[in-house]
Protein backbone atom coordinates (compact mmCIF):
# COMPACT_ATOMS: atom_id res chain seq x y z
CA UNK A 1 0.00 0.00 0.00
CA UNK A 2 1.34 3.80 -0.72
CA UNK A 3 2.34 5.67 2.34
CA UNK A 4 0.72 9.11 3.17
CA UNK A 5 2.65 12.12 4.02
CA UNK A 6 2.87 12.98 7.94
CA UNK A 7 1.36 16.20 6.84
CA UNK A 8 -1.63 13.98 4.93
CA UNK A 9 -1.79 11.24 7.99
CA UNK A 10 -1.66 14.67 10.72
CA UNK A 11 -5.02 16.02 8.96
CA UNK A 12 -6.99 12.67 8.44
CA UNK A 13 -6.43 11.52 12.21
CA UNK A 14 -7.06 15.25 13.24
CA UNK A 15 -10.05 14.31 11.60
CA UNK A 16 -11.26 10.92 12.50
CA UNK A 17 -11.32 11.74 16.40
CA UNK A 18 -13.18 15.14 15.69
CA UNK A 19 -15.78 12.65 14.11
CA UNK A 20 -15.63 9.67 16.63
CA UNK A 21 -15.10 12.24 19.50
CA UNK A 22 -18.66 14.32 17.89
CA UNK A 23 -20.65 11.17 17.67
CA UNK A 24 -22.32 9.15 20.63
CA UNK A 25 -21.17 6.37 21.95
CA UNK A 26 -22.07 2.56 20.40
CA UNK A 27 -25.62 1.64 21.87
CA UNK A 28 -25.25 -1.51 23.57
CA UNK A 29 -27.55 -3.83 22.60
CA UNK A 30 -30.03 -5.17 25.27
CA UNK A 31 -28.61 -8.53 25.61
CA UNK A 32 -24.95 -8.18 26.67
CA UNK A 33 -21.35 -6.97 26.08
CA UNK A 34 -20.93 -10.21 23.27
CA UNK A 35 -23.84 -8.68 21.42
CA UNK A 36 -21.85 -5.22 21.61
CA UNK A 37 -18.85 -6.97 20.01
CA UNK A 38 -20.62 -8.42 17.58
CA UNK A 39 -22.08 -5.35 16.46
CA UNK A 40 -18.82 -3.85 16.15
CA UNK A 41 -17.50 -6.75 14.47
CA UNK A 42 -14.88 -7.78 16.47
CA UNK A 43 -15.39 -11.63 16.30
CA UNK A 44 -13.96 -13.60 13.90
CA UNK A 45 -15.88 -15.61 10.96
CA UNK A 46 -17.71 -13.14 9.73
CA UNK A 47 -19.24 -14.83 7.47
CA UNK A 48 -20.83 -17.52 9.41
CA UNK A 49 -21.93 -14.49 11.93
CA UNK A 50 -23.95 -13.14 8.82
CA UNK A 51 -25.42 -16.10 8.53
CA UNK A 52 -26.33 -16.59 12.17
CA UNK A 53 -27.50 -13.10 12.10
CA UNK A 54 -29.59 -13.81 9.34
CA UNK A 55 -31.07 -17.16 9.95
CA UNK A 56 -32.26 -15.77 13.16
CA UNK A 57 -33.46 -12.28 11.48
CA UNK A 58 -35.86 -14.53 9.25
CA UNK A 59 -36.73 -17.08 11.85
CA UNK A 60 -37.90 -13.85 14.37
CA UNK A 61 -39.75 -11.86 11.23
CA UNK A 62 -41.52 -15.37 10.59
CA UNK A 63 -42.86 -16.17 13.72
CA UNK A 64 -44.36 -12.47 14.43
CA UNK A 65 -45.45 -12.39 10.59
CA UNK A 66 -44.06 -9.59 10.09
CA UNK A 67 -41.25 -7.91 7.62
CA UNK A 68 -37.70 -7.83 7.84
CA UNK A 69 -35.46 -5.81 6.06
CA UNK A 70 -31.40 -6.35 5.06
CA UNK A 71 -28.88 -3.16 4.33
CA UNK A 72 -26.06 -4.42 2.43
CA UNK A 73 -24.05 -1.86 2.96
CA UNK A 74 -19.81 -0.96 0.85
CA UNK A 75 -17.83 2.40 0.85
CA UNK A 76 -17.75 3.55 -2.27
CA UNK A 77 -14.55 3.19 -4.59
CA UNK A 78 -13.27 0.95 -1.33
CA UNK A 79 -10.64 -0.98 -2.91
CA UNK A 80 -8.89 2.01 -4.27
CA UNK A 81 -9.60 3.65 -0.71
CA UNK A 82 -7.29 1.10 1.15
CA UNK A 83 -4.73 1.54 -1.71
CA UNK A 84 -4.05 5.21 -0.83
CA UNK A 85 -3.59 5.12 2.57
CA UNK A 86 -1.50 3.10 4.86
CA UNK A 87 -3.13 0.25 6.82
CA UNK A 88 -3.83 2.12 10.12
CA UNK A 89 -5.30 4.72 8.84
CA UNK A 90 -7.67 2.99 6.56
CA UNK A 91 -8.47 0.83 9.45
CA UNK A 92 -9.23 3.61 11.53
CA UNK A 93 -11.20 5.33 8.75
CA UNK A 94 -13.93 2.00 8.66
CA UNK A 95 -13.48 1.62 12.51
CA UNK A 96 -15.55 5.65 12.02
CA UNK A 97 -17.56 4.21 9.27
CA UNK A 98 -19.18 1.08 11.20
CA UNK A 99 -20.20 3.72 13.90
CA UNK A 100 -21.59 5.79 11.88
CA UNK A 101 -23.95 3.41 10.63
CA UNK A 102 -24.83 1.25 13.83
CA UNK A 103 -25.33 4.88 15.35
CA UNK A 104 -27.87 5.34 12.62
CA UNK A 105 -29.89 1.64 12.58
CA UNK A 106 -33.20 2.47 14.14
CA UNK A 107 -32.93 0.28 16.85
CA UNK A 108 -30.63 -0.09 19.91
CA UNK A 109 -30.53 -3.26 19.87
CA UNK A 110 -29.68 -3.13 15.85
CA UNK A 111 -25.98 -4.66 15.07
CA UNK A 112 -23.84 -3.72 11.78
CA UNK A 113 -21.65 -7.01 10.68
CA UNK A 114 -18.29 -6.36 8.25
CA UNK A 115 -18.87 -7.93 5.12
CA UNK A 116 -15.02 -8.11 3.60
CA UNK A 117 -12.32 -5.24 3.91
CA UNK A 118 -15.05 -2.13 3.35
CA UNK A 119 -18.60 -3.53 3.52
CA UNK A 120 -21.32 -4.10 6.27
CA UNK A 121 -24.54 -6.04 7.06
CA UNK A 122 -27.05 -4.85 8.70
CA UNK A 123 -30.47 -7.19 9.31
CA UNK A 124 -33.33 -5.73 10.57
CA UNK A 125 -36.59 -7.59 11.46
CA UNK A 126 -40.11 -6.30 11.98
CA UNK A 127 -38.98 -3.06 10.37
CA UNK A 128 -41.51 -1.56 7.73
CA UNK A 129 -39.81 -0.85 4.27
CA UNK A 130 -40.20 3.07 4.79
CA UNK A 131 -38.10 2.93 8.35
CA UNK A 132 -35.66 0.87 6.60
CA UNK A 133 -35.24 3.41 4.15
CA UNK A 134 -35.24 6.34 6.27
CA UNK A 135 -32.49 4.38 8.33
CA UNK A 136 -30.50 4.02 4.91
CA UNK A 137 -30.26 7.77 4.01
CA UNK A 138 -29.16 8.81 7.37
CA UNK A 139 -26.40 6.09 6.97
CA UNK A 140 -25.37 7.80 3.89
CA UNK A 141 -25.57 11.15 5.62
CA UNK A 142 -23.82 10.71 8.50
CA UNK A 143 -20.71 8.44 6.83
CA UNK A 144 -20.44 11.58 4.84
CA UNK A 145 -20.74 14.24 7.48
CA UNK A 146 -17.53 12.39 8.86
CA UNK A 147 -15.63 14.49 6.63
CA UNK A 148 -13.16 11.43 6.33
CA UNK A 149 -10.75 12.24 3.12
CA UNK A 150 -11.14 9.55 0.20
CA UNK A 151 -8.44 11.38 -2.47
CA UNK A 152 -9.51 8.53 -4.92
CA UNK A 153 -13.55 9.84 -4.60
CA UNK A 154 -14.38 12.56 -6.83
CA UNK A 155 -16.35 13.41 -3.63
CA UNK A 156 -13.22 13.89 -1.90
CA UNK A 157 -14.67 12.05 1.48
CA UNK A 158 -15.66 8.40 2.10
CA UNK A 159 -19.23 7.65 0.48
CA UNK A 160 -20.88 5.04 0.82
CA UNK A 161 -23.75 2.72 -0.94
CA UNK A 162 -26.48 0.75 -0.09
CA UNK A 163 -28.87 -2.12 -1.05
CA UNK A 164 -31.92 -2.32 0.49
CA UNK A 165 -34.05 -5.80 0.44
CA UNK A 166 -37.34 -6.56 2.21
CA UNK A 167 -39.52 -9.21 2.06
CA UNK A 168 -42.33 -11.53 4.67
CA UNK A 169 -40.30 -14.28 5.46
CA UNK A 170 -41.62 -18.09 6.04
CA UNK A 171 -40.77 -21.11 6.68
CA UNK A 172 -37.04 -21.41 7.09
CA UNK A 173 -34.22 -19.15 5.95
CA UNK A 174 -33.98 -18.50 2.60
CA UNK A 175 -30.50 -17.45 1.21
CA UNK A 176 -31.68 -15.95 -1.69
CA UNK A 177 -32.59 -13.15 0.41
CA UNK A 178 -29.02 -11.86 1.06
CA UNK A 179 -28.17 -12.48 -2.76
CA UNK A 180 -31.46 -9.57 -3.65
CA UNK A 181 -29.40 -7.18 -1.36
CA UNK A 182 -26.18 -7.49 -2.85
CA UNK A 183 -27.57 -7.26 -6.00
CA UNK A 184 -29.83 -4.29 -4.86
CA UNK A 185 -26.40 -2.36 -3.58
CA UNK A 186 -24.36 -3.58 -7.28
CA UNK A 187 -27.47 -1.59 -9.04
CA UNK A 188 -27.11 0.92 -6.48
CA UNK A 189 -23.06 1.27 -7.15
CA UNK A 190 -24.00 1.70 -10.97
CA UNK A 191 -25.92 4.93 -10.80
CA UNK A 192 -22.68 6.16 -9.06
CA UNK A 193 -21.31 6.87 -5.74
CA UNK A 194 -23.76 7.53 -2.06
CA UNK A 195 -27.04 5.79 -3.75
CA UNK A 196 -29.54 3.74 -2.02
CA UNK A 197 -31.75 1.31 -4.16
CA UNK A 198 -34.53 -0.82 -2.70
CA UNK A 199 -35.92 -4.31 -3.69
CA UNK A 200 -39.33 -5.11 -2.27
CA UNK A 201 -39.52 -9.12 -2.65
CA UNK A 202 -43.33 -9.04 -0.72
CA UNK A 203 -45.94 -8.38 -4.12
CA UNK A 204 -43.59 -11.27 -6.18
CA UNK A 205 -43.75 -13.63 -2.94
CA UNK A 206 -47.29 -13.09 -2.02
CA UNK A 207 -48.39 -13.29 -6.10
CA UNK A 208 -46.97 -16.89 -5.82
CA UNK A 209 -48.93 -17.84 -2.48
CA UNK A 210 -51.75 -16.67 -4.08
CA UNK A 211 -51.44 -18.42 -7.15
CA UNK A 212 -50.28 -21.41 -4.98
CA UNK A 213 -53.31 -21.27 -2.65
CA UNK A 214 -55.38 -20.95 -5.91
CA UNK A 215 -54.16 -24.57 -7.07
CA UNK A 216 -54.57 -26.24 -4.04
CA UNK A 217 -58.09 -25.64 -3.36
CA UNK A 218 -58.33 -26.70 -7.11
CA UNK A 219 -57.19 -29.68 -6.56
Amino acid sequence: MAATSKDQADFFWTRVRTALHAMRPLREPGYGQAAMARSMGMRPRLGAMIEQELAEGWAKAADKHVSLSLLVIEMDRASDFFAAYDAEIAAQGVHAVMRAITDSLPRGGDSCLRLGPGGFVAVLPDVPVLMARSAALNIATAVRSLSLPNKESHEGVVTVSLGLAVTNPRGGYDKKFFEAGAEALKKAQRKGIGYLHTVDLRPALDRKRRARDRVLKAA
